[in-house]
């Protein structure tokens, strides 16, 4: 059985207010859910159709928005859900479980899952940053400028475990007014963040200069060199006097690359969670909520820099989360803090049929002295 084709709206205008009570979206800065919501679609689904077959592997989040939706299982049994009823995606573990198909006429918006799940790591571990960076006293005049850049698509394709290197790859420079920064049609080896002061944009074509735009404080300019091998395709000249962050080819390559984290196989879970060992769930609390590991805490990561001091730095802590990414940066990141974590590999396996035995826990759990004790239950 095939899904049927849905008709597709294009262009469209996203409701920001119904999209960021979605879950997990609900939990991503406005810039990166933006950024995400560009590659998204919303469809409308004629009543009879389907919207995935059960056993399918097709790597979206489904959310559905209005209209009833059928959820019929192998042995024929369905279950009817209604739009805005559940803010979670549509019966999301892969392979689907059931066949969904649109009783009613339907909106739903779909979602590719690898670039939610990179989007929401990015900006859960920029709150991170934010809330370590609000600590240093000495950097209370830089808060707003460093999340702008940490905001910056350039480095959407930049590990999240490598989101504290950025700033000590970028090279202040002191410049003034008239100085031309990048000049068009030179080979780039370099980008640039605007720290203080503004800068013009201009493009020469057919003897004639094009003014494109005057630009300040947080944006980034010359970035093309930085990921494409071409020459430069305007000039920047400054506009007032100010101060640049400069980041090169090199160090932005450097980047790139994904540092290793140390992890628990997933053979070896239950017997370390024999141990008492606690595991540590850093999705939303929304997600923690619907089922989790046996005593496992919930700190969700984009708090981490609040939570982590309920801790021990003498006690063993094994994060897991839905994909691994949001787990694996949270382990780097507290490892870089002198914590001792562990990030568990294959963490897909526990929301699919080998991890349904132990994901069966939906009490609250919190920390106390280092270790995972029942919380209040409402």
């Amino acid at each position: 059985m095939q899904a049927q084709k849905s008709v597709q709206i294009a262009p469209v205008e996203f409701d920001l207010n119904l999209t960021r009570t979605l879950v997990p979206l609900k939990d991503m800065s406005e810039s990166h859910l933006l950024a995400l919501l560009n590659d998204a679609l919303i469809e409308v689904v004629c009543a009879g159709q389907t919207l995935f077959n059960a056993g399918a592997y097709d790597a979206h989040h489904v959310y559905l928005l209005h209209g009833d939706v059928a959820l019929v299982d192998g042995a024929g049994n369905r279950t009817r859900i209604k739009g805005r009823s559940s803010l979670f995606p549509i019966a999301h573990h892969q392979p689907r479980q059931v066949t969904a198909i649109a009783e009613t006429d339907c909106s739903v918006l779909r979602i590719d899952s690898e670039h939610l799940d990179k989007m929401l790591t990015w900006s859960q571990v920029a709150d991170y940053l934010q809330l370590i960076i609000s600590r240093e006293r000495d950097l209370d005049e830089d808060i707003d400028w460093m999340m702008t850049v940490l905001r910056s698509n350039l480095f959407f394709k930049v590990p999240p475990l490598n989101v504290e290197q950025i700033f000590s790859r970028l090279t202040p420079q002191v410049v003034y007014a008239g100085d031309v920064i990048i000049r068009q049609g030179e080979m780039g080896e370099q980008c640039y963040f605007i720290k203080e002061g503004e800068a013009d944009v201009t493009r020469h074509s057919d003897n004639k200069r094009q003014h494109l735009a005057t630009i300040g404080v947080g944006r980034c300019f010359g970035e093309d060199a930085l990921v494409n091998e071409t020459v430069r395709n305007a000039t920047v000249m400054m506009r007032t006097d100010g101060v640049l962050m400069r980041l090169e080819k090199q160090d932005f390559y450097r980047l790139l690359k994904e540092p290793s984290v140390s992890a628990l196989s997933f053979n070896e879970l239950e017997n370390t969670l024999a141990k008492g060992v606690v595991t540590v769930d850093v999705r939303s609390e929304d997600e923690y909520s619907e089922v989790h590991l046996p005593k496992a805490v919930n700190i969700p990561l984009n708090i981490l820099a609040i939570k982590s001091r309920l801790l021990n730095k003498d006690s063993l802590y094994i994060f897991y989360c839905d994909t691994g990414r949001r787990s694996r940066a949270a382990a780097y990141l507290l490892a870089e803090h002198g914590y001792k974590t562990l990030a568990l590999e294959n963490c897909t396996s526990l929301f699919g049929s080998v991890g349904k035995e132990l994901m069966v826990d939906r009490r609250n759990y919190v920390l106390r002295d280092g270790q995972a004790l029942p919380g209040r239950t409402e």
